[in-house]
């Protein structure tokens, strides 16, 4: 089992930025790929991005190229989602996961076996 917190949501206004973090603990070890998804009002749980959790590889969904940031620090559990020029469409709720098993790319919320509670990100226009 892997448990997962995320932090660093709130309110912004448009072109600001938002850093989330997610703190892992249990089975660590079982994990290969830790993840972002989003899930706006009236929307589908959207791939944000993805991060190889040993190599580090990163990963992203076209709308995230060049205004989000995917990290982690292996040594803290710790994976982090840096958001800058942010939208209003940017609006959701952000949910970190993570994924087992290392032979795809893992970009379906069904790929990840363990979610966070998720944590809210609005901006305002």
């Amino acid at each position: 089992q892997v448990q997962l917190v995320e932090s660093g949501g709130g309110l912004v206004q448009t072109g600001g930025s938002l850093r989330l973090s997610c703190v892992a603990s249990g089975e660590i070890h079982d994990v290969y790929y830790m993840g972002w998804f989003r899930q706006g009002p009236g929307k589908e749980r959207e791939f944000v991005s993805t991060i190889e959790w040993i190599r580090g590889g990163t990963y992203y969904n076209e709308f995230a190229k060049g205004r989000f940031i995917i990290t982690r620090d292996n040594a803290k559990n710790t994976l982090w989602l840096q958001m800058m020029s942010l939208k209003p469409e940017d609006t959701a709720g952000y949910y970190c996961a993570a994924h087992r098993s290392g032979n795809i790319v893992p970009t379906d919320p069904d790929d990840y076996t363990y979610w966070g509670k998720g944590i809210q990100g609005t901006v305002s226009s």
